[in-house]
């Protein structure tokens, strides 16, 4: 019998659906483990081979634990709302459920015939209403929240009100909005119903606020920095701009310190706990007032280095800071508002990246010192970020590198604070080994000494006090595009108001366009009718009908990060219609034992996941603090791109073999090909060729004769024979690598033409293409011919615009899923970077089939109940021992190789003993489960593979009896003689000494000492 792979996994893949074989049960006697991929969002590529690497880890990590006695939950589903469908839906008016649905199947597809042991009872997809109504719901539970500083977590608005409504405002310790009027319980009283909403929406930890945002005019919607890459949209490459909006906002602010603090409890990479540590940002230091001179306007400013207050020569605000236009002197205006609006066009990253490019512009005004009352010019600089701190800088340019480049720049004065510190080149910003001086009060501190005194004289003036400080801002939750999930939110005389819960979900309406309006509104605004169930409500036209009173809808949705915040719950409990998940649920399953999933996430995803279970916990829906106990980030499964030459010009120049250096005084005629023409690789590297980076290979003297060799190649591209005289002319090709399908690409870097032409996506693109051959000569397409054109190779990312994809599909089908399974774990570590290389799989390939034959014969099962020699309990139990190590520590590639190790043993061993067969099975069913399903059939087993122990290990099976000497003389090994490990020194000696290829080897001869090391060698001198 043929190991079969197509047949076989078709038959376990359709077996495992039909009897669900992966479902997790809620109730169970066995410990729970819980494992999760992070779900992908459905494109319409499908999955390449890079995708499934994360994916086949937790798997096999899955299937381990199942066979260890776990009750394993490893469900699936898909993040499927997001920007690509609906920019398809802008382009074809396609709805973009349909556009969505449609990747789905593809990706369920092929998820399925790799073989992966998913739930899919549980799947969930966040563009689901019956999903999205929880997330709905969980915006409403944050709409009627605060957070205690007190009590340090997030309570109920009502217990605020009540404060209010007792005693006021002036002792409650929140998180909110800067500068709230004091007021009195009955103060709050006599409030209207919309000034105490008002009131209220200041402390909500979801609120409406006018903010900075970054807006893509191309996309027409704000997003994320996450979404946005070297200044430009992360989807479309689109610019982006600054630009104020009112927004709805998350108060993730109020869990800074928190969110710091649980990196401590959870087993993340340390470089991954570093990103979040980086982007929550903590700073300890002093916030300090200025007070613009000749005005009632003050400048509050967050400053680390309170040590260093007198060493201020000038003040930096963000160029978005409120107070700019403000201040601005009318001589000034027309430079600073061109700064503005220059600087809007780039990105909060961008700006705090580039440490090079150094611009601003001076107000015209000026603050005042808070101790020497010295005037201190205010300018406006892109450095500074409105959204960080208070939007503004003391700068003290002796201690900060930026300070002192714009200083520099803008012949501003540096004065020197620093006892015994040479400033002349640039800034010390060290706060070790320094001493205070021409600062007053301050003269002979330290740095800590210098900090404690200022905040204290801060403190007396009422113009400061010590304070922490965090880099993290409040999320902005609102984008203004179509398919995203519906705010459940009404307004009442411009006040948001929850639409009541028994109406969730909020669904969203069909439209005509998926563009905004013609007004400006998103695209929301074109809907007609909207939809929940409803008993006294309707919608209509964008306003929600409520006892015959018409109150508009928000128009916004949520951001593609809303429903990733939570997902993991869902899965506890995927069909409860009366809750997220049920409290029982909830109780057993906890929290992820093991998430796999994308480095990219660290600040985006990861943290807001940790925001909103943080916040649930505090509200007492979930009973987890943190959400993923363990993550791990795959590394990325890279492509092997092929680019063709294309021909861009040869130049002509004079020949000078004493110095082959082409100068412009020496160029006779720069030629263009008639058509598109491409050179094979190996022709390139002959002669002198250009690339995009210049000259490269011009050849000296000593080449002078491969030059013949080579010119008589390139005739077809130059039309004059007369330049093809080594003696007279040289001849340099200016290339263009040009990136083509690596599926016309074989294992030899070899293209195939006539397949590229006949492309259906490209093919008209290279119709009239003329590709050159190793030879010279012009490859007709289609013809037979032994004329080879080839390409060069480049490892980068895998993805569709470098046509370095390789689809899945095509693996399964020519090598099988365990194949494909096996090779991606092969490639190396799993947290590393790797090159795929199709040819290389045709090894595993070949040692699935070596494994099938040592079960299999020609007439059928080839295995028995003989008992098991020594070496072959040895074979399996080594195995056995290295592969639990393995997978317990994720070094699945290593085990790949112990598995082919102890085929190559069994096989030699010629084992075909069912108590060592059986077992090797189980060992291998989380790498390879199709061939490990049917095997373990063809032995008898009725039940699934997946229900079986996993083997123990027993070490006395690893325990040497015996022991092969190298018998050496001289030091030359001549035999091996295999003795008992316990045999004491002196038997050992008799017993070589006594052996007839000593007696051959002596010849009579008595040696003239014997050196025997037990258990390890025997060397006879002399």
């Amino acid at each position: 019998m043929y190991y079969n792979f197509n047949e076989i996994e078709k038959k376990w893949q359709d077996f495992w659906a039909k009897n669900q074989t992966f479902k997790a049960e809620n109730n169970s006697d066995k410990p729970k483990y819980y494992v999760l991929d992070m779900f992908p969002y459905p494109s319409g590529a499908g999955l390449h081979v890079g995708h499934p690497l994360g994916y086949i880890a937790s798997d096999i990590y899955s299937r381990y634990k199942r066979h260890k006695g776990f009750n394993v939950l490893h469900p699936q589903g898909y993040d499927s709302f997001g920007l690509p469908a609906e920019q398809y839906a802008i382009q074809t008016g396609q709805h973009p459920a349909v556009t969505t649905e449609e990747n789905i199947k593809t990706y369920r597809r092929q998820l399925d015939q790799i073989g992966f042991s998913f739930d899919w009872s549980r799947e969930v997809r966040t563009s689901d209403p019956s999903y999205y109504k929880w997330t709905q719901w969980i915006f409403i539970q944050l709409f009627e929240s605060w957070y205690n500083n007190t009590s340090n977590k997030a309570e109920s608005i009502d217990t605020l009100t009540a404060i209010f409504a007792s005693e006021g405002n002036a002792k409650v310790d929140a998180v909110c909005d800067d500068h709230i009027e004091t007021f009195s319980a009955s103060d709050w009283t006599a409030f209207s119903s919309e000034k105490q909403q008002e009131i209220l929406l200041k402390y909500r930890l979801t609120y409406l606020a006018e903010t900075e945002v970054n807006w893509c005019p191309a996309l027409g919607t704000v997003l994320a920095n996450d979404e946005i890459v070297n200044g430009v949209s992360e989807r479309g490459g689109h610019s982006v701009i600054r630009k104020k909006m009112t927004q709805w906002s998350m108060r993730i602010s109020a869990y800074a310190e928190r969110l710091l603090q649980g990196l401590n409890d959870i087993d993340w990479t340390e470089s991954l706990k570093e990103s979040q540590r980086n982007w929550i940002g903590k700073s300890i230091g002093a916030q300090v007032e200025f007070r613009v001179q000749d005005s009632e306007f003050k400048i509050p400013v967050f400053t680390t280095r309170p040590d260093t207050i007198f060493g201020v020569s000038f003040m930096t605000l963000a160029p978005e800071h409120d107070l700019v236009s403000q201040i601005t002197t009318p001589l000034h205006k027309s430079e600073v508002e061109a700064y503005i609006q220059s600087t809007a066009k780039r990105s909060e990253r961008d700006r705090m990246s580039d440490v090079k490019t150094i611009t601003g512009v001076f107000t015209g005004a000026y603050a005042e010192h808070p101790f020497s009352k010295e005037p201190i010019p205010i300018w406006i600089g892109d450095y500074v970020l409105a959204g960080y701190g208070t939007g503004a800088v003391m700068s003290v340019p002796c201690g900060d590198q930026r300070d002192y480049d714009f200083a520099k720049h803008f012949n501003i004065p540096i004065p020197n604070i620093f006892e015994g510190i040479d400033i002349s080149e640039e800034a010390y910003a060290s706060k070790d080994n320094v001493v205070i001086a021409n600062s007053d009060f301050l003269n002979g501190l330290s740095y800590k000494e210098a900090t404690k005194k200022v905040i204290l004289e801060l403190e007396k003036l009422g113009q400061g006090e010590g304070k922490i400080n965090y880099r993290l801002r409040d999320a902005v939750f609102s984008r203004q595009r179509y398919w995203g999930e519906p705010f459940p939110v009404y307004y009442v005389n411009g006040m948001p108001q929850m639409i009541d819960k028994k109406h969730l979900p909020i669904r969203l309406p069909e439209v005509e366009k998926y563009l905004p309006t013609e007004s400006g509104e998103p695209p929301l605004g074109r809907a007609d009718v909207w939809a929940w169930d409803v008993e006294q409500s309707s919608v209509v036209s964008n306003e929600l009908i409520d006892h015959k009173t018409v109150f508009p809808l928000e128009l916004n949705t949520m951001p593609g990060w809303a429903g990733s915040s939570w997902y993991f719950f869902r899965y506890m409990d995927a069909q409860n219609d009366e809750a997220f998940a049920s409290e029982e649920a909830l109780e057993y399953w906890k929290d992820v034992d093991l998430y796999i999933g994308g480095s990219e996430h660290a600040t985006g995803h990861l943290l807001y996941s940790r925001f909103w279970v943080k916040f649930l916990k505090d509200r007492g829906f979930v009973n987890i603090e943190e959400p993923f106990k363990k993550l791990i980030n795959q590394g990325m499964i890279l492509g092997t791109s092929a680019l063709s030459l294309r021909v861009e010009s040869i130049m002509i120049s004079k020949a000078n073999w004493d110095n082959p250096k082409v100068t412009s005084e020496g160029i006779i005629e720069i030629i263009r090909p008639k058509s598109e023409t491409y050179i094979t690789d190996t022709l390139s590297g002959v002669g002198p060729y250009l690339d995009s980076k210049g000259i490269k290979n011009v050849n000296s003297a000593e080449h002078r004769s491969l030059y013949k060799a080579y010119y008589s190649k390139i005739s077809e591209l130059v039309p004059n024979s007369e330049y093809l005289n080594p003696d007279k002319y040289l001849v340099t090709i200016s290339i263009l690598p040009i990136r083509v399908k690596v599926e016309y690409v074989n294992a030899s870097d070899e293209l195939d033409i006539h397949g590229l032409k006949n492309d259906k996506e490209f093919g008209e693109d290279y119709k009239n293409a003329i590709f050159i051959g190793e030879s010279g000569k012009i490859i007709q397409s289609g013809e037979e011919t032994r004329e080879t054109f080839k390409v060069t190779r480049e490892v980068e990312k895998m993805s569709k615009s470098k046509y370095n994809v390789v689809n899945p599909d095509a693996i399964c089908e020519q090598y099988g899923a365990d194949s494909l399974r096996m090779y991606e774990m092969f490639l190396g570590p799993l947290e590393q970077a790797k090159p795929w290389n199709t040819a290389g799989i045709s090894g595993v390939n070949g040692f699935l089939k070596k494994l099938w034959k040592l079960y299999m014969g020609d007439n059928g099962l080839n295995v028995t109940d003989v008992e098991p020699t020594a070496e072959a309990l040895k074979t399996l139990h080594k195995t056995i021992k290295k592969v639990e190590e393995d997978i317990e520590s994720f070094s699945f590639n290593t085990s790949v190789s112990t598995f082919m190790i102890a085929v190559n043993e069994l096989t030699t061993q010629k084992c075909n003993s069912k108590e060592i067969l059986e077992p090797l099975l189980i060992l291998l069913s989380p790498y390879a489960p199709h061939i490990a399903e049917e095997l373990w059939s063809q032995l008898g087993n009725k039940e699934s593979i997946s229900d079986a122990a996993f083997p123990e290990f027993d070490a006395k099976h690893l325990v040497e009896s015996s022991k092969k000497y190298p018998i050496s003389f001289n030091g030359k090994v001549k035999f091996t003689l295999e003795l008992p490990m316990d045999m004491t020194k002196e038997d050992i000696e008799k017993a070589v000494m006594a052996h007839e290829k000593t007696m051959a080897q002596l010849e009579g001869r008595t040696p003239k000492k014997v050196i025997v090391v037990p258990g390890k060698i025997v060397n006879i001198v002399g």
